[in-house]
Formats: structure tokens, sequence, C-alpha cells
């Protein structure tokens, strides 16, 4: 009889464990609050119920602003909850919120709900409610361990919408930030064709730009500061004022990022970074590159293929390492080098040799100017999972939004 309990008490908690796993991947892949409450509803019917429908609150004013009424913005397996019920009106079931914070009371008309069984759970925070959770199914009662799945699911997508507004109110301060600070993208030479495009994503700290530089030489940069948020947008927007100063001191890419990593070390509370360099020399038709923990770029050739570029690695920014080489890569007529930060590329739980071949395997027409062929490579691309990236220099930074810029060389000698 102990044996049993054991066994059961054992198999009770792996139970919890995968319900959790089989959570964290399923919910929050964006900072769109109605795709989250469907990822809610879908996790619930697909672990748990017949059907679920998720009600947010119409009204939100801020972590501390009155929420009012609820709006039901996600529904999920409605078609098996109607089957069982002998195809019955969803009218059968109601829902009140009593006030915000408080549980909801759920009714089922007596005759049409018939062995039906109900659990509300409401997605809270700590110090807000974003709304509640409704899960049906027929037969048997929620057990245990299925009310605790459906808790830990409804924290957890609370925790993804108060991330998502804290994004939206960093947002704003981020931008006026940077308009303060020197975040300007700079000029290329003229013999340099260069297109710069943004993908918008969780306020954040990847960045690409160019400095000018004498003798005809331009450097492209691309860099990604480890973490979201407002301190994320700051550190970067000190490596770049930093990088700019060194850059005007003609050292070659690896010097720079010796000297960059050597100053941001000694600097307490700054947050690493990854970054890639290339210096473009039109009078030779090359580009010298060297990058710290960050991804390789790509060269898209005049026929259209795609091949990545192999470099010597070297630690991410901040963290002392300052072992930095440089590798120098000749630049054919109508070869288009292409740098980008993470978010470009990266996929959930994917390894980076596998979302760099994706990108490597990518074609484009022949023969198109820069913006075109950039716009061509980008389309070409899956569209990113979410916001659930970890914090960590070359960690998985997928739905972080991204940087990128494209770059060909107009004169040769």
């Amino acid at each position: 009889m102990d044996g049993e309990l054991v066994t059961d008490l054992e198999s009770g908690a792996a139970n919890r464990f995968v319900r959790a796993e089989r959570a964290l991947r399923a919910i929050g892949t964006t900072l769109d609050d109605r795709r989250t409450a469907a990822e809610l509803a879908a996790f619930l019917v697909e672990e748990l119920c017949d059907s679920a429908t998720v009600d947010l609150y119409r009204s939100r004013e801020g972590h501390h602003g009155q929420e009012k009424s609820l709006q039901p913005v996600a529904t999920a397996g409605r078609r098996a909850l109607l089957d069982s019920l002998g195809k019955g009106p969803r009218e059968n079931v109601s829902v009140r919120a009593l006030d915000a914070g408080h549980p909801l009371t759920v009714s089922l008309v007596p005759g049409r709900g018939a062995g039906q069984t109900a659990l509300s759970v409401p997605l809270l925070t700590r110090d807000r409610a974003y709304g509640v959770a409704l899960a049906l199914r027929a037969g048997r009662p929620f057990d245990d361990d299925e009310t605790a799945a459906a808790h830990y699911a409804a924290r957890l997508t609370a925790a993804h919408l108060r991330y998502a507004d804290d994004q939206r109110e960093a947002g704003p301060r981020v931008w006026d930030l940077q308009k303060v600070l020197p975040a300007d993208p700079g000029r290329p030479h003229p013999d340099v064709d260069l297109v710069l495009r943004h993908a918008p994503g969780p306020v954040g700290g990847h960045w690409c730009e160019t400095v000018r530089l004498h003798s005809g030489r331009t450097l492209l940069v691309a860099g990604d500061v480890m973490g979201h948020g407002l301190d994320a947008a700051i550190d970067m927007n000190a490596y770049r004022c930093l990088l700019r100063y060194i850059a005007s001191t003609d050292l070659a890419p690896h010097g720079i990022l010796r000297r960059l990593d050597a100053t941001m070390s000694t600097e307490s509370g700054r947050r690493p970074a990854t970054c890639l360099l290339a210096l473009l020399d039109p009078a030779h038709g090359t580009a010298l590159l060297a990058g710290a923990g960050h991804p390789p770029p790509v060269v898209v050739h005049a026929d259209g293929s795609t091949a990545p570029v192999a470099l010597p690695e070297g630690p991410p920014l901040g963290t002392g390492g300052s072992a930095y080489r440089a590798t120098s890569l000749p630049l054919a007529p109508d070869d288009t080098l292409v740098m980008f930060t993470y978010g470009l590329i990266g996929r959930r739980g994917e390894d980076i040799d596998t979302s760099l071949g994706r990108l490597a395997a990518l074609r484009v027409r022949p023969g198109q100017g820069v913006g075109g062929l950039l716009d061509e490579l980008l389309a070409g691309l899956p569209a990113g999972s979410p916001d659930d990236a970890p914090d960590g220099p070359g960690a998985d930074r997928t739905g972080d939004g991204s940087s990128v810029i494209a770059a060909r060389l107009l004169s040769r000698p």
C-alpha cells in the first residue's frame, strides 16, 4: 500500500512537471494580448477540458488602474463542447465578473448542461487581475493536479500580459531616450550602397549602424545587448557611443573590439553584448570582419545564392575576454554583405547552426538592387516565435525584433 502511494505521488508530480513544461512552451509566444489569451485557451483544451474561454478586462489603465468589464477574446474547443451537449447553444454557460480580482460565478443552465463540470481560474499577478479563464468538460470533476495545472497556466498567462504592458509603457521612454542620445545610424561613403531595416519587437538593445571613416572606408556595425527593457536600451547607447569614438582612432575591427571589451568590462553593472564589425574598403574590394559572440554575416552573390561567412569566434563584449581576431573577405562585383541581429534568424529551441542554415539556403532573384534584395531575403524567412528568450549573450533571443544591414561596394580599383 505504501509503495502504491509513493508511486501515485511520484506520478502526480511528474504529470504536473510535464504540464508546466508544456505551458511554458505554448503560452506567451508574442506580446499580443489576444494571441496570449488564445494560447491559454488552446493549452487548456489540449491538456484538461473540452472547451475553454478566456476573458480579459476591457479597460486597462496601467498596473493600478481600474478594470471595469470583461471582454471575451479567446475560445478553444467549442465544437467538442457543443457535441457533448447535443449541439446545445453556447448560452447554456454564463459567466459574471463580481469584481476585479475576485472569483467568478459560473452557472450551468439546468437541463442543458447535465453532466458538465466547470473550472474558473483568475489571471492574477502579484498586484493586479487581468481576466479569467473558464474550462468546461463532460464527465468527472477536475482533480487536484488538473486544477493546479490550470492555475499555473493562468498565472503564466498573467505574467506574460504584465510583461507586454511593461513593454508598451517603456516603449515611448526608450524612443525619447534614443532621440536624445547620439543614436543616429550614421552615413556611409557614396561608394557603398547600403540599406538598413528594423523589425519591431520588445524594447531592448539590438542595433545596426555605419561609421564613416577616412580614405573612403565605412565600418558596418551589428550589435545586441543582453536582456530587454530600458536598461538594455541605455547600455546599447553606451556601447554605440564608445564604439564610434574608438573607431575614429583608425583601429582595425578586432582592435576596436578589444578596446571596447576592456573598457566595458570595468564598468560595474554594464550588460554584456554581442557585436559584429565589417570594415568595407572599396579601393581594394574587401571587407575586414571581426566578431564578439555575434552571428556571422552572409554574402548574397550575383547569381542570387546565399552563403554564410566563416569568422573566428570571440567572447561577448563586457566579459573581459578580449580574444578577438579578424578575417578578410573579398567582395566580388554585385556581392552583397548582410549583417543582422539574432532576432532575424533565431527560433525557439533551435540551434544557431540550423537557423543560419535556413538563411544560407535562401535564393533571391539576381540583378536586384540592395533594397529589393534585402526585402526578398527577409520575406523568405519564416515569422519568428515570441518573446521567451533567456537573458544571455548569444542565447535564444527569438522575438526580440531585429536590425539588418545590407551593403554592396559600388566602386572597384
